[in-house]
């Protein structure tokens, strides 16, 4: 059974099942999401908690499947974690979960939760994983998109009773905040609990907002290179300066946007050759949101565009290297600032052609 974090109240409040699997990348909402678990567990009647945690190649298995069979001799219901940081628990892991599922489902008195990392396509195609999803209720806790970011501030304060200004002000508050806390919801957490504790509960100015949020973003190179396909320049600019103060490596940030770059032109090519877009796409290992964003932008970029942005690619990978190249900055940072932006204006373009 597939649950959205949103649902996981409602659902609690209907009952408990026997297995409970929370994956994802975002820490913030996979602890709420287990925190909510833990509670609506205790309500229950398990009032005993067994926690495991995989870690190394020499993790004892059977003593999982031995507390998962057990009867507590302290409560009449207890609550088994097992945590698998890794995402892979081996193949004798694998067999165990796959028997987990039953045991559970034959022990009323115990309650599985298990904890793992974002999964791969291959873990997810897995046995083991096959049969959590068949049998466990599961949650695929991912991080908030910057797009969806706004709206998820608005609702975080007003469950504290607080709120931003109607219209444009309002609008410019949540953008203001968003810009200050993207890729760090755990931060994006503690500002709204801070903006509770400087100001009562009603209406938030723009001014107060500003006053009160730090700057705690976090980007990484992927981030970016989704920005970069979406033609959204301030927030490119944004990054770029982000990803040089956390003393991020000039050579990974060159690396997605040569790869990008690249990979626009080998579908490009492959769409010239007569191969559908969609499967150009999959041959190259297009997937998910990059997926939609070349489907945008591609119809509207020109091979020779894609040859240039090579050419420029190739100039600042010698940049960061410390060669100099004629008509480019020699600063390793400001070159990909300059790339990045002439492959987001190339971009932008096609986001408005196929706006339009």
């Amino acid at each position: 059974m597939q649950l959205a974090p949103a649902q996981l109240a409602s659902h609690l409040a209907r009952g408990l099942r026997s297995l409970y699997v929370l994956h994802g990348d975002e820490p913030l909402l996979q602890q709420e999401s287990a925190d909510a678990l833990r509670k609506a567990a205790r309500e229950q009647g398990y009032t005993e908690r067994s926690v495991f945690t995989v870690a190394g190649p020499h993790f004892d298995w059977g003593a999982v499947l031995v507390a998962c069979g057990s009867m507590s001799l302290f409560a009449e219901r207890q609550l088994i974690e097992l945590r698998i940081p890794s995402g892979k628990p081996g193949k004798e892991g694998g067999a165990v979960l796959v028997g987990l599922v039953q045991a559970l489902q034959d022990q009323e008195a115990v309650l599985g939760l298990i904890t793992l990392p974002r999964l791969d396509r291959q873990t997810r195609a897995s046995a083991w994983f096959s049969a959590l999803e068949a049998s466990a209720v599961c949650l695929q806790i991912d991080a908030v998109d910057r797009a969806a970011l706004p709206q998820w501030i608005a609702q975080r304060l007003a469950g504290q009773g607080q709120r931003v200004a109607s219209g444009v002000q309002g609008q410019q508050a949540l953008a203001f905040f968003a810009d200050r806390v993207e890729g760090n919801l755990l931060a994006a957490h503690q500002e709204i609990q801070k903006l509770g504790l400087l100001y009562p509960p009603g209406e938030l100015s723009l001014e107060q907002v500003e006053s009160a949020v730090l700057n705690v973003a976090r980007y990484d190179v992927f981030k970016l290179s989704e920005a970069v396909l979406a033609g959204q320049a301030q927030r490119v600019q944004r990054m770029i300066e982000g990803l040089r103060a956390e003393g991020e490596s000039e050579v990974l940030v060159h690396w997605a946007l040569a790869e990008d770059i690249r990979s626009l032109k080998r579908v490009k090519e492959a769409i010239g050759q007569g191969r559908p877009l969609p499967l150009a796409l999959r041959e190259n290992r297009i997937w998910g949101l990059k997926e939609r964003l070349f489907e945008r932008v591609l119809p509207h970029l020109t091979m020779s565009t894609l040859v240039d942005l090579l050419e420029a690619a190739h100039k600042v990978d010698g940049i960061v290297k410390g060669l100099r190249q004629p008509d480019w900055p020699a600063d390793g940072w400001q070159a990909l600032h300059r790339l990045a932006l002439q492959v987001c204006q190339h971009c932008v373009a096609g986001t408005r052609a196929a706006r339009g």
